[in-house]
């Protein structure tokens, strides 16, 4: 397949609007995975919505390694990220933005690598988060939004339940910021890709046991009220890409 973009945009929540183009249905030993190949401003990108374009893909149903290995496919080198995520840490409210750089896996059934063997490899995950597109993702983000926070440990769960008030007092004590479901095994994947990736994580609630319940309608209202802030941060983040390359 003839390489197309360098650019690749990963949607959580909410974000299946985010891009209009050419779909692409991309063959890859994990299934086919349809990819959106469009534009955000002028930088040509391929976009996946992760959670399906009627957000039918539950988080533990994802095809993670598909997703990964068709971005790889069709040439793209930076993998930019959005994803839901209930608060942890005392100030982080509803509606802050944060930019993870780091992350603790509590995902149980998962595929978490394309190294089943018989070749063994072991990725070094000491900066989970590409240190270059972190840095241009909030540097863009501080352009468009006031709370954002700049770092943050993300801890993944299985879901597709949201966690129990003792598993966040436990995930507070292991020095977590963040929850959510998405993250893994995807930025491993793209570790093992040598895909540079980042993610811009929209904080929609606190987390249980922090308030009275959470439900999923809470989740996409304040995604929604974020959608065209993150569109503006990609679009500043794409073109940055763009030129740097």
């Amino acid at each position: 397949m003839k390489k197309e973009v360098k650019v690749g945009v990963i949607g959580g929540s909410g974000l299946e609007k985010l891009v209009e183009g050419r779909e692409l249905n991309v063959i890859t030993p994990y299934g086919n995975v349809r990819l959106i190949l469009g534009k955000l401003g002028e930088c040509p990108i391929a976009f996946i919505a992760r959670h399906g374009l009627k957000h039918e893909i539950p988080p533990h149903r994802v095809n993670y390694r598909g997703n990964i290995w068709a971005l790889k496919k069709v040439g793209v080198k930076y993998i930019i990220a959005s994803n839901a995520v209930g608060g942890i840490r005392e100030g982080l409210k509803p509606g802050d933005l944060i930019v993870p750089h780091d992350f603790i896996d509590f995902t149980k059934k998962r595929p978490l690598t394309f190294y089943e063997g018989p070749k063994v490899k072991h990725v070094d995950m000491t900066l989970p988060y590409c240190p270059k597109l972190r840095k241009i993702l909030i540097e863009s983000a501080e352009k468009h939004f006031k709370r954002v926070w700049r770092e943050g440990i993300y801890v993944c769960t299985e879901g597709p339940r949201f966690e129990t008030p003792a598993e966040i007092k436990m995930f507070r004590l292991l020095g977590a910021d963040v929850v959510g479901m998405t993250t893994v095994p995807e930025t491993i994947l793209a570790k093992e890709m040598s895909i540079c990736y980042a993610t811009l994580c929209v904080i929609t609630n606190y987390a249980a046991g922090m308030q009275d319940k959470i439900s999923a309608e809470e989740v996409s209202e304040i995604m929604e009220k974020r959608i065209p802030i993150i569109a503006e941060i990609f679009k500043d983040c794409a073109a940055r890409l763009l030129i740097e390359e």
